[in-house]
């Protein structure tokens, strides 16, 4: 194409994709009451910016071909920063190597926009072939921690799938700079979905972790783990214990992970977490929630049975199938809570609800009953309350 064209074009590609940015996002109707999805997703590959992906240069790029492509944004950590709703995109090039960029909206539902530049995390003396899915954590101490998966290859293994992943430590004061700190040393082979605890327990540093044997498969006595850190610089847990257990035949039978940083309330901190199970057509992620005691958080005192959130509808497609996955909500001062998830591992979408609705339902849904015989009788309670109100409403 000669100039002209290429200047016409590239017009073009800026009012679509600033068109994109400022789409407004809808408010869908609730069907539980518990939280309320949006419509289209908050964060797509397509909202990174076009300089990330063209070169505009005529004389370079005649064409206006993309010569560095984004497959998927999603898993994004979250916080309010200056108020305004900052999102830690796990930004996925298509050459499958993900780093990590900030985009920002002044409501938390729509016009996020990404800053020009991703974020450049240093890298420790042994490099990370990838990170992903960090969750930021505003510590008492007065850093914002971000802690993310970063994984290497396995030096050991013949082959170029096996993997080892383990917990990377970063902090900053201004969600710009950040200086890298050694990964977190734990007892288990390998770690994911690791959170840093927003306040010190016992004047130490306390992780939620998940043990692994491999890259895949959770450790002995798999699920979310508990250990204390004396020191951030050198972070190591000694003595790491399991407070959520991943359980036979439930939503988190194969295993199940912290999701972002608990939120405190008055009656406990809130969690959500997801659990996965074996389906024929692979691992199904869902979110759900649990709480645990305000003084000693590895006490779950509330754990509502089944899901929260499961994948629906235009979720279910993308690069994994029947995949939710979250590590970063935000608590507005008012109550309400923004939660960001991962939908199959290649868009991020919101929904909203509130700490006093998930407080409602954490305490008020009963447990898992583990067997059909119990939740028959858990439904039939329910319906033994209801049927009366329900018989003289259809009698007058």
């Amino acid at each position: 194409m000669d100039k002209h064209e290429f200047d016409k074009k590239m017009e073009q590609m800026l009012t679509e994709h600033k068109q994109l940015i400022q789409r407004p996002n809808e408010k869908l109707k609730s069907k539980t009451g518990i939280f309320n999805r949006y419509k289209n997703p908050v964060i797509t590959s397509e909202h990174t910016p076009l300089f990330w992906r063209f070169d505009f240069d005529y004389s370079s790029n005649p064409n206006l071909l993309e010569r560095m492509g984004i497959n998927s944004t999603f898993n994004c950590g979250a916080i309010k920063w200056n108020d305004r709703y900052c999102l830690m995109v796990r930004v996925e090039g298509k050459d499958r190597k993900s780093f990590f960029a900030v985009a920002e909206s002044p409501n938390g539902v729509d016009n996020f926009k990404f800053r020009d530049y991703p974020v450049s995390i240093p890298e420790t003396e042994d490099p990370d072939t990838n990170i992903y899915d960090m969750r930021l954590t505003k510590h008492e101490d007065g850093w914002v921690y971000g802690v993310f998966c970063t994984e290497r290859k396995d030096k050991e293994a013949n082959d170029n799938t096996s993997a080892i992943a383990q917990a990377g430590l970063a902090r900053t004061k201004d969600l710009r700079k950040w200086e890298r700190l050694p990964d977190l040393k734990t007892p288990s082979p390998q770690q994911r979905n690791v959170v840093l605890h927003p306040e010190f327990v016992n004047g130490k540093y306390a992780f939620y972790t998940r043990p692994m044997n491999n890259f895949i498969d959770t450790g002995d006595g798999g699920g979310i783990g508990w250990g204390l850190a004396d020191n951030i610089e050198r972070p190591e847990i000694e003595n790491e214990i399991i407070i959520e257990p991943n359980i036979y035949h439930t939503i988190k039978e194969y295993k199940n992970g912290e999701g972002p940083v608990p939120i405190k309330t008055k009656e406990g901190w809130l969690h959500l977490a997801h659990g996965t199970r074996q389906t024929a057509s692979g691992l199904r992620y869902v979110l759900y929630i649990y709480v645990t005691d305000l003084d000693d958080p590895t006490k779950v005192i509330y754990n509502p049975g089944g899901y929260l959130l499961a994948p629906k509808k235009e979720e279910r497609i993308g690069d994994l199938i029947g995949v939710i996955f979250s590590n970063g909500w935000i608590k507005d001062e008012d109550g309400t809570i923004y939660i960001y998830y991962g939908a199959c591992d290649t868009v991020t979408y919101v929904a909203t609800t509130t700490v006093d609705k998930l407080l409602d339902y954490a305490r008020n849904t009963p447990e898992d009953g583990l067997r059909s015989a119990k939740c028959v009788n858990q439904r039939i309670e329910l319906i033994d309350k209801n049927l009366d109100k329900f018989q003289e409403k259809l009698s007058g």
